[in-house]
């Protein structure tokens, strides 16, 4: 068996013998829409839950419209996305100079401006004012409190908006339970302390990859949302191609759920049971710009790898550790992994959650980081460096045998395996 795997902007072929295959893991077929340019055009006209945009823009005649954007690390088709959206704004009456796109950084880093146009387009970005949101700036404002005790305190232009518009990628997601929605705000454009807050509540068993009815970091995101007061979405559904395969538009609950409903179908798979090996990819530049990024990948191979088994994860990290600085730091200045363990129980902090993550797994499960990086960048994870595929197999021969068996995850980040 001969399987591509991505990372960065290349491929690393897998070559695996059939008799170790335990089978290939791959998102459920979504057909891609045909012409997704007109399905936007046509759930901005015909939305869930609300009237059409241009109706709700003409009727509210907004002074400052806020269009919240996904940062670099969730690639959104935003060529599809934007065109048909600003052009509503045009025939609406709101013209170029009322409208401020906040870029959801959460607590990345800023975008710059090349990266803007790279993925807004030059036209956009020379027509309309675009900010990164800041999560410790000095003037971010507080709308209210949120039923958890916590303050929503908000980026200012999004406070201050007459009309808000938050666009996204709904996906899985490792313990808010999908992306997309409600997460353009919290963590998106929310301030440090109430992302540390919530981020907090990834420990609650019910805070899972596919899981949003009973968890408690998805309620208080869609509070926090409903509080700022999101007056429309865009949203899409995207396949392993980054085809678009679903576009809802309307109501922040509403509409959102329409999309979950689709990646819930595409993206749960069900096996049998665990394998001693799984090889994943995080599935290329920006899934894997960072370990930051690409540990999301290890939550889908977890599911399918047997205790005291072995997770090779494909990535290229190009950033490093990447995220919050915290994360780097915490994995620097832990000596073992229940070092880092004791350190969350005692005190959570942002960043420290990664880390946290990462050591959650590698307490069951051995992982192999196969990556162009020096190998002290996996070693310091407590992760096992390997420089190519047949590196790693060669490690997972010695350590299970030449009869292992492996789940093989070409995108990991768009597929929940569900065992039994």
């Amino acid at each position: 068996m001969k399987t591509p795997l991505k990372i960065g902007q290349s491929e690393m072929l897998l070559e695996l013998p059939d008799e170790n295959l335990k089978g290939i893991l791959l998102p459920n077929e979504v057909a891609p829409l045909p012409n997704p340019l007109k399905t936007v055009e046509h759930v901005l006209k015909s939305p869930t839950g609300t009237p059409p945009l241009a109706e709700l823009l003409r009727a509210r005649r907004p002074e400052r419209v806020v269009i919240i954007v996904n940062d670099i690390t969730r690639p959104t088709p935003y060529d599809i996305m934007l065109p048909p959206l600003l052009r509503t704004l045009d025939e609406a009456g709101v013209r170029p100079e009322q409208v401020t796109f906040v870029v959801a950084t959460g607590i990345h880093r800023p975008h710059t401006d090349e990266e803007n146009r790279r993925i807004f387009g030059a036209d956009v970005v020379n027509r309309y004012r675009f900010v990164n949101h800041d999560c410790v700036a000095d003037d971010l404002v507080t709308v209210g409190r949120l039923s958890d005790g916590t303050d929503l305190t908000v980026n200012r232009h999004v406070a201050e908006a007459d009309f808000l518009i938050t666009t996204g990628l709904i996906g899985l997601h490792y313990f808010a339970g999908y992306s997309g929605g409600r997460k353009s705000v919290l963590p998106g454009v929310a301030g440090k302390s109430l992302i540390t807050h919530n981020h907090r509540k990834m420990t609650d068993p019910r805070a899972a990859t596919a899981r949003y009815k009973d968890n408690p970091v998805h309620h208080i995101m869609m509070e926090a949302a409903r509080m700022v007061g999101v007056d429309f979405i865009l949203n899409v559904v995207t396949n392993e191609k980054k085809q678009i395969v679903a576009v809802v538009a309307g109501d922040l609950e509403a509409a959102w759920l329409e999309g979950v409903a689709v990646c819930e179908r595409m993206s749960v798979v069900r096996v049998d049971e665990q394998a001693d090996v799984a090889i994943c990819s995080a599935g290329g530049f920006p899934k894997d710009l960072d370990v930051y990024q690409s540990q999301k990948a290890m939550e889908a191979a977890e599911q399918v790898t047997r205790p005291g088994g072995t997770i090779v994860l494909v990535a290229d990290c190009r950033e490093g550790y990447g995220g919050e600085a915290a994360f780097e730091r915490w994995v620097r200045e832990a000596d073992s992994l229940d070092d880092i363990l004791r350190r969350f129980e005692s005190h959570f902090e942002l960043g420290g959650h990664k880390a946290f993550a990462i050591a959650r797994v590698l307490k069951e499960k051995e992982v192999v980081l196969v990556s162009p990086q020096p190998s002290d960048l996996a070693e310091s994870l407590f992760m096992r460096p390997a420089a190519t595929l047949d590196e790693a197999l060669a490690y997972v021969r010695r350590k299970h045998g030449d009869d292992f068996k492996a789940y093989v995850l070409p995108h990991a980040t768009l597929v929940f395996p569900v065992v039994g």
